[in-house]
């Protein structure tokens, strides 16, 4: 090695350890972000926040308020494109339903979370027609029919639900809905 670039060596070094001078080694490997940050007066009341603050949509459906249906009203929908015949063997419950939810006892949020769920695993399972109970609100004297109001606005907004129609009288009559749902791609029957 030259004597010059052993000078050039010397001089860097020199310089970086004039340039570290008052440097100290923190024998911690964190970073202290004490200063950094600004205190946020709103923190706690954030975190409970954001602890106790439910869900107010699940799949696209609310649990605000919706349209109160009357509890013995006969509920029926069908999405456009849905046969009358087909429509007509639904409501006279010639189409079988295979699996179905009893929603009585449950609070408008879990009923939602619930019939999400139902719906989405009966189309997974290939499911054609399933009934949902929803009740009338008879037990409880000036109620209204909330889940069957709830139900019937949901049912409406989900992509595989085809039609629904109150169930006959041996099924729960006005407190329960046949619903049809979307075929799968790989099945062929028609009813």
């Amino acid at each position: 090695m030259s004597d010059r670039s052993k000078t050039d060596d010397q001089d860097a070094e020199i310089s970086f350890l004039d340039a570290m001078k008052g440097v100290t080694r923190h024998t911690h490997d964190r970073a202290d972000l004490s200063n950094s940050r600004k205190r946020d007066i709103n923190l706690s009341a954030k975190r409970e926040a954001a602890t106790t603050e439910e869900d107010k949509v699940i799949d696209n459906l609310s649990s605000e308020a919706v349209e109160i249906v009357d509890s013995n009203e006969e509920l029926l929908f069908a999405a456009p494109g849905i046969q009358l015949r087909v429509l007509k063997r639904l409501k006279q419950g010639h189409i079988p339903w295979e699996e179905g939810l009893d929603l009585h006892g449950y609070t408008v949020d879990d009923a939602r979370d619930q019939l999400s769920r139902f719906v989405r695993a009966a189309q997974n399972k290939g499911m054609r027609c399933v009934i949902i109970v929803h009740g009338k609100a008879y037990s409880q004297a000036g109620k209204q029919p909330l889940l069957k109001s709830y139900v019937n606005e949901w049912l409406r907004r989900m992509p595989g639900v085809l039609a629904f129609c109150s169930a006959q009288s041996r099924d729960g009559g006005a407190g329960a809905l046949y619903v049809l749902l979307k075929k799968r791609e790989n099945q062929r029957n028609t009813y």
